[in-house]
Formats: C-alpha cells, structure tokens, sequence
C-alpha cells in the first residue's frame, strides 16, 4: 500500500502525458459541503494511470485489496510488459494453469514477455502465439537449464517478433528447439544472444558451441541489431558468417568475446553499409588486422574499444580514420597516450565527437585532457574523466566553464584505487561552477570519498543552488559517507527522492546516450 500512495503523489499534473488527468480530477470536484474524496472513489482512468507505475509484484498485490482494484489492476493495458525470471526481479509461477488462464484474460496486449527455464515448454509457447498477438519483444532464458523440455510437438511459435533474446547455457545445445521455430523467426530484427562470460572461470575450460550461427543466419535476413555478449565460442567465422546475411546492420556488438580477434571487420564493413555503431569492448582485438581494415570508409559514429589491449599506433589507425564518430568510450586504455589525443586533435576528425569516455586511461597526462577540453568542451555532451588521480581541483574550476553543454559528467577517484588521493577538494566550489556553468546537466558523479572531500554544514546552501540551476539534474552518483546524507537529505526534502545514490550502487557512464542504447538494454 505505502507504493500505492508514493505513486499518488508523483502523478502530478506536468508528468501526464497519456491523459489529462486534470479534467479528470475536475470531473469530480465537489462543493465544500461535499464529503472529501478519498482513494477508493477515484475514477476508474485515474486508478489506471497511478497502477501503471508499479511492478507486476505490486500490481498482484493491490488487485488484492477490493473488487474494484482487481478489475483496474487486471486490466490488459497494465499487462503489456511481463517477466516471468525470479531470479531478475521477475514473476515467481507455482501455478502453470493458473499462467494459461491469466494468457486467455490479461495478456492480450502484452508486448514483452521474458520466459525463465521451466516456462519455455511448447504449450506456453503455443498460448503466446495464439492469445498475444501483439508480442513483439520475447526473452528465453535457458541460462540455467539442466535439461530442455520435448519440443516434439511445437507447432507454432510467435511470429511478428522484433526482438529475440536467447540466454544460453554453459552445455544445452540449441540446436533441436531452434529448428522448430527458425521457421517463425523473420521479423526479427533485433537479436541479443547472451553468453556465460561470468560463469567460465578458466580459460583452458572447454567452451561448447551451443549455438549454430552458421544455419542461424539463414532465417534472420532482416536484423538491423546484434548484440553477442559474453558469448565464450564466438569467434571472427561466426561474426562474419551471421554478417553474410544483414545488409540492413546497423549495430554490431561483440562485447566480451574474448575470441574475437577483430579479423572479421574488414569484410563486415564492406558488406554492411548501413552498420554506424560497432561495440568491442573486452575483445582480443589485434593491431595488424585492425591496421589493415579502411576506416575512413565507414559510416561508424559509435566506437566502443574499451578494455582492449590496442597500441597507441591502432588507437592513432582507428581515430584519425573515423570521419563521423560522435560517441567514444576509450576507457580503461593503457595506450591510451598523449601522442593518441594530439594525433586525433590534429586529424581534425575529433571535431565530430559529442560523448567521450576516458575513464582511468593512466597514460594521460593532465596537460593533454587540458588541451582537448579547452579546445573541444563546447562540443561535449558527455565527458567521463574518472579515475585519474592527477585532475583535482586546479584542473577542474579551469575547465567546467569549457563545458557549457555537458548533459552527463564524471570525475574523481574512488577511495580504493592506487594511488590515493592526499590532497583535499573543496566541493562547494565545485557544486558551484557546475550549476553557474551547466545548466543541462542531467547526470554526475563525483568519486572522492568523504576524506578527500571538504565541506561544512553551510554546503547545503550550494547543493540548494544545483538543484534549481540544473533542473534537468536526475542522477548525482557520490561515494558513500556522510556528504552523499547531506546531498540526498536535501534532494528528499525538495520531494525528489531516487536522484542521489552512491558509487557502490550505481555507475555514470555514457552507453544510454547511444542511439541504440534501448535496442542494447538486455537483463
């Protein structure tokens, strides 16, 4: 119930768009004579509207509280997004009957449905195709299958999908239900396949494919998105192979698999001419292959290379090849140099970038992200320079002017990285240029802990300041201690409750400003 009241009162009259809830509550004005209105005598529309905020858990559990409820609560349009992974914050289901039936009632405009293990049988499937009509985001996990169900008699499948997410085991083979529904699988044009990065532990483990790319390819002539993360067997053959048959790829992301050599890209390129985000992170990418591969051909305007193990003369290769790369995300680059920066600075292609993640690349000096801020701050939309120990104070209140139209932020240290930082921050300065100098800011994180900082009981003055300057200002990210309490007590006493959080529970980053940031979103 408490949800149920919190949501109440953030359905206020400027975040409605659907309804105009104002003539709503209009429609039920009484004279002051009048008994008051009170929740249960809410107009049907409205009740509609406040459910739409909650989970599916809460939903289940306000249909409990009158009949009235439960007719709201039960209503298809609040059923268009489902998940049935406990394990994910999902619908726990003890009851398979009782899951037919709510199909038959509340699902026919469901549009998302994520099926855990036990729920992926061919009469669960059958119900979808049959009383969903307009399903089209569907989610199998088979991540922690032991075994898969018969799926002899699997018939029919849902067939106006857009996206399909398969989360594979360390050792089920795919094959056998794959080749009952590849038949079904045409429409769709976004494909998340989802590996077991995490779970392989050694290297000189046997990794099984469990997956045929190759026969995959062959049914799915109409992706515009995929996203192989973590994939372990996913080598260049099977990029190049699944390519062979996407002439409209848009965004290709090999994140995590550890077996991509980069060695496919030359041709994935020729063929995809449409392909503008290409994401590497984590791959084994090698300089001479990724030497020979023509850039400055391309229409690539998103690069991931994060993590990778490029020379300074690959990264050099790549940059000042790229005509039109809007978003960058070079962090945790240890050739990641000061040569690399002048080279892309003189190249003029850095000219185009807008978002630019730098996060702990420790062979640059502070004179060179000096350089790059006064000269190209005015471009950045989003600019992480976490995790170097060198930009404190001085480097800062010098370069925030620079950044009249930075929407997401990120600087400092966190405590546990080496080296520490021995010299103090004077936050309320801090707090103060960026609301006098950037005033669309919507996310920042500040990572120095509550000794590096230095405040006092009039910082929430300042803090007062950023509320009402930045008034786009969503996400404050902060190490925990007693400034991230003050920072939040005053954001909760302005009414805006889940803006300030810690570094321990969430991170700043610029992946959500890629275009295909929502197409990416698995899990």
């Amino acid at each position: 119930m408490t949800a149920i009241f919190d949501m109440t009162r953030r359905v206020t009259m400027h975040d409605v768009e659907d309804i105009n809830l104002k003539n709503i509550m209009d429609e039920t004005e009484t004279p002051e004579s009048a008994p008051a209105v009170t929740i249960e005598k809410l107009p049907d529309r409205v009740l509609l509207h406040i459910f739409s905020y909650l989970p599916s858990q809460q939903l289940l559990r306000v249909g409990k509280v009158c009949k009235k409820w439960k007719k709201v609560a039960n209503s298809p349009a609040l059923w268009r997004s489902v998940s049935f992974r406990a394990s994910h914050g999902g619908l726990q289901v003890t009851n398979m009957d009782r899951l037919l039936n709510l199909m038959n009632d509340q699902f026919s405009e469901l549009t998302n449905c994520e099926l855990a293990t036990d729920l992926i049988t061919p009469n669960i499937l059958h119900e979808l195709s049959n009383k969903c009509p307009k399903l089209t985001d569907l989610t199998l996990d088979f991540s922690t299958a032991m075994q898969l169900h018969d799926f002899t008699d699997l018939q029919t499948f849902p067939s106006r999908l857009r996206s399909l997410t398969l989360c594979l085991s360390e050792n089920i083979f795919l094959e056998g239900f794959l080749r009952k529904v590849y038949t079904f699988i045409s429409s769709v044009e976004i494909l998340h396949v989802i590996g077991t990065y995490e779970k392989v532990e050694d290297e000189e483990e046997e990794v099984y494919e469990t997956v045929n790319f190759h026969k995959l390819k062959q049914f799915l002539p109409n992706l515009r998105v995929v996203n192989l993360w973590g994939v372990p067997f996913v080598t260049d053959e099977h990029v190049d192979s699944l390519s062979s048959n996407c002439a409209r790829l848009e965004c290709l992301c090999v994140n995590y698999c550890t077996k991509v050599t980069g060695s496919c890209l030359k041709l994935v390129l020729q063929r995809c001419k449409h392909l503008k985000s290409l994401f590497l992170a984590h791959a084994r990418l090698d300089d001479k292959v990724i030497q020979t591969i023509e850039w400055e051909k391309t229409k690539i305007e998103e690069l991931d290379i994060r993590g990778t193990e490029l020379s300074p003369e690959s990264i050099i290769y790549i940059l000042t090849r790229l005509n039109h790369c809007r978003w960058l995300d070079a962090s945790w680059l240890e050739n990641f140099t000061d040569a690399v920066l002048d080279a892309w600075m003189q190249a003029g292609t850095i000219n185009s970038i807008q978002y630019l993640n730098l996060d702990t690349c420790d062979s640059l000096t502070e004179n060179a992200l000096t350089e790059i801020v006064l000269r190209h701050g005015h471009q950045l939309y989003g600019l992480n320079l976490g995790g170097h120990h060198k930009l404190l104070e001085y480097f800062w209140m010098n370069m925030i002017s620079k950044l009249k139209n930075v929407r997401v932020l990120v600087m400092g240290i966190a405590e546990d990285c080496c080296p520490k930082v021995t010299a103090k921050i004077h936050i309320d300065q801090f707090v103060d240029c960026i609301a006098q100098n950037c005033p669309r800011l919507t996310r920042v994180e500040i990572r120095w802990d509550d000794e590096t900082l230095r405040f006092s009981d009039k910082s929430s003055k300042f803090i007062d300041v950023l509320r009402m300057k930045c008034l786009k200002l969503h996400s404050v990210v902060l190490s925990d201690g007693q400034y991230y309490e003050l920072v939040r007590s005053n954001f909760e006493r302005a009414d805006r409750m889940s803006v300030v959080r810690t570094t321990e529970m969430c991170r700043t980053g610029i992946l959500h400003c890629s275009k295909y940031f929502k197409q990416l979103v698995f899990n």
